[in-house]
């Protein structure tokens, strides 16, 4: 089948290879002129502009945009739009928010241009293993493109979700329930650390065993015992977290609907903690538990100079809550 590809980031590169190795013709653009010229090493067609990926399609047309979400979508859709043809699909491959899909699709059906949104989970590994996907839009479009879905995806690996939306919808909650499920894990090894059994134990091994039998074994939990065999103690990661956006559009539907999604929220939230390295909101603690219970305060500064001098950490004091 013939696509036409926009974005050839980490994901986008390696999905036009997933396609070329089932022998789909792809048509690859990227802003940026050295991308292009790797996938054409990989078998692609190149185009070094919007008007040449669309003149290098037959009709109807189908492309796939994988590029970060938000602007860079409309941007390129905006570029799109006066090129395309009637019955032609784009295809919105990022993270988007549901509520700019059925806003896009509205758009473009003036034009009579078809709109799909793909929610994609598989990341860096996806080349070997393949995507997650699911997949929002008309029915008759998903038929279309299957054969593409069929190649990105390992067996049973993609879904049509519903109309326009449905796709990233469900990546939304996929993304929500990974923010908790990575949380959870997070704060489980932290406890373990903290234990007296903690210097003793391999973290390495913990995750190994968890994930041979254990109700807990998840891929994430093989990932993690990667990652404590690389750096056991994590000396070289900073524990500051990013959010793409996914977990706050969740957060706030489930307000909107009335569902309480609270280990989510937790997760979201102690993301935004971690990026904060004196909360005021801990200053407010410690002088109102001093207010009323006479509790001691550490000044600022001091924690840090116990920490150089091999100190430790700082115990409270005894029956204090």
């Amino acid at each position: 089948m013939q696509i036409g590809f926009v974005g050839l980031g980490r994901m986008g590169m390696n999905m036009v290879r997933r396609l070329l190795r089932d022998e789909h013709k792809v048509i690859a653009y990227n802003r940026t002129p050295s991308k292009i010229r790797q996938s054409e090493e990989d078998g692609a067609k190149p185009a070094y502009s919007i008007g040449e990926l669309v003149e290098n399609l037959e009709t109807p047309r189908v492309i796939w945009l994988m590029l970060p979400a938000g602007d860079p979508v409309d941007e390129h859709i905006e570029l799109l739009m006066d090129k395309l043809s009637p019955d032609d699909i784009i295809i919105d491959g990022s993270n988007g928010h549901f509520i700019d899909d059925v806003r896009r699709a509205r758009m473009l059906e003036s034009k009579h241009i078809h709109y799909m949104d793909a929610g994609v989970s598989g990341g860096i590994w996806g080349l070997r293993v393949g995507y997650c996907m699911m997949i929002g839009g008309d029915k008759q479009d998903f038929i279309h493109i299957e054969p593409i879905l069929k190649s990105l995806a390992p067996a049973d690996g993609f879904l049509h979700c519903g109309p326009v939306g449905a796709g990233h919808y469900l990546k939304m909650v996929h993304n929500g329930i990974e923010y908790a499920m990575m949380e959870a894990y997070g704060e489980g090894f932290e406890l373990i650390k903290a234990s007296p059994y903690g210097e003793d134990l391999n973290l390495q091994a913990v995750a190994h065993l968890w994930n041979r039998g254990s109700v807990i074994r998840s891929w994430l939990l093989e990932l993690l015992e990667s990652v404590f065999d690389k750096d056991p103690e994590l000396k070289s990661i900073e524990g500051y977290v990013e959010d793409s956006g996914g977990g706050r559009w969740l957060v706030q539907d489930a307000i909107d609907r009335g569902v309480s999604v609270t280990a989510i929220a937790h997760a979201l939230f102690k993301r935004f903690q971690s990026r904060q390295e004196d909360l005021f909101s801990n200053k407010v603690l410690a002088a109102l538990r001093n207010e009323f219970g006479g509790h001691t305060i550490v000044k600022e500064g001091a924690l840090a100079k116990k920490s150089s001098a091999g100190a430790g950490t700082v115990k409270p004091a005894k029956g204090s809550k």
